[in-house]
């Protein structure tokens, strides 16, 4: 995937822009559905910064990255060695309580996304929680040497509803919580896999 390697040039600037953002409202949003201990993937972790939050908060995570550069400040800023693995390596089977996907699986090519989607659900323990986030839109862009899949409330619905291994408990948008990027819309879901 072209996105790794603009992660693996581009790693300490993306760490400097991310690591430090506040994600306070939707890190509430999340672990309301969890218990203290629970086991979370964190599921492209970028810089760590969510890893470290919810290690700090006495959750148990699992961190993965594709990106080698990534892997290194991630691990390094949280103290906890952080995987190296893409999303199509991931082979994980009833470990985890939830899953966080912060703005990571966007990258994954929509005619992609819904394999990516049925390795969480293995992942997970029976109900557990998904939570991603996408760019706010229509359709997919290669942009400054990533590739951006963009969702609105129905097409996101409808991917979903044609998966149909998760319920839809939360789905909402919000402004880009970085300074200057205001603008930039996000869509953000929270899931719970269906009981089979």
């Amino acid at each position: 995937m072209d996105s790794i390697k603009y992660y693996d040039e581009n790693a300490i600037e993306f760490f400097n822009n991310t690591a430090y953002v506040d994600m306070g409202e939707t890190y509430d949003r999340f672990l309301k559905y969890l218990k203290r201990g629970d086991h979370i993937l964190d599921a492209g972790c970028g810089s760590g910064r969510d890893t470290k939050y919810f290690i700090e908060k006495g959750f148990k995570v699992t961190a993965i990255d594709a990106s080698e550069e990534m892997v290194k400040l991630s691990s390094n800023f949280t103290g906890h060695q952080t995987i190296k693995m893409d999303f199509n390596e991931i082979d994980f089977e009833n470990e985890f309580d939830a899953i966080w996907a912060c703005a990571s699986i966007l990258h994954v090519p929509k005619n992609e996304i819904k394999d990516i989607l049925f390795k969480f659900a293995k992942a997970l323990n029976d109900n557990g929680i998904l939570f991603a986030s996408f760019k706010y839109g229509e359709g997919e862009q290669f942009r400054n040497g990533r590739l951006f899949n963009y969702y609105n409330e129905d097409s996101l619905t409808k991917t979903l509803n044609e998966i149909g291994i998760y319920d839809i408990l939360e789905i909402w948008k919000s402004s880009d919580v970085r300074k200057e990027r205001e603008n930039e819309i996000w869509i953000s879901v929270i899931l719970k896999e269906k009981k089979m």
